[in-house]
């Protein structure tokens, strides 16, 4: 049961990431086109933020606590 989680924890991260990898490309194309829309880059932004912060808490929950 536990390995399940496991898996679709891994699954889940992963596909975040490449979410976030895309998304960063995209913003990166639309600020050197020079044609962008304020609105739109922003919107995209949060969304990278926010991935950002379930890849965070995805891998924090995945590593254990270490006790010194």
């Amino acid at each position: 049961m536990v390995d399940k989680q496991d898996n679709d924890k891994q699954h889940k991260l992963e596909l975040l990431k490449i979410e976030h990898r895309d998304l960063d490309e995209i913003i990166e194309k639309l600020s050197k086109s020079g044609d962008v829309d304020q609105l739109q880059m922003q919107r995209l932004k949060k969304r990278k933020l926010l991935l950002k912060d379930l890849i965070l808490g995805i891998e924090s929950d995945t590593i254990p606590d270490i006790i010194a």
